[in-house]
């Protein structure tokens, strides 16, 4: 795997999930990630990533052998129309709903959707309302 261009700019450098089957968590994956305009950005035997997302059977090297628990994290949105696209994509691909569209009391202008992917994980989309970026990402080049 060669990465030679990466964009960051938040607290987590990366995260892996170790899945059970990797064909469902791709097609579940690369739909959410193009709603959300991440693309997945490499693939191998028993794996494939996406920026700062990893995913792997647990047979991979990384995984040695265990699948990874549930997790809740979430993808920044640009906006609610990319939320709302991003809960019907997770649903078209697998995914089960475990909250639609919609404000949320976490502070104003909170608008999520959660789904739970293939693996039981709970994945977010939100759009924090309107704001003002210094820069979409930090670029790193090596």
């Amino acid at each position: 795997m060669e990465t030679n261009e990466l964009h960051r700019g938040r607290l987590l450098d990366h995260l892996q999930l170790v899945v059970r089957d990797l064909p469902a968590s791709q097609r579940f994956y690369t739909a959410v990630l193009e709603v959300l305009g991440i693309p997945i950005g490499g693939t191998g035997d028993g794996y494939f990533w996406a920026d700062e997302l990893f995913v792997s059977t647990a047979e991979s090297q990384a995984a040695q052998g265990h699948l990874t628990g549930r997790h809740h994290f979430a993808f920044q949105a640009k906006d609610r129309a990319t939320v709302d696209a991003f809960h019907k994509a997770a649903l078209a691909s697998g995914g089960k709903d475990n909250g639609a569209p919609g404000e949320r009391p976490y502070h104003p202008g909170y608008y999520a959707a959660f789904v739970i992917d293939p693996d039981g994980n709970n994945v977010e989309a939100v759009f924090h309302g309107p704001a003002k970026r210094s820069a979409e990402s930090v670029k790193v080049t090596f």
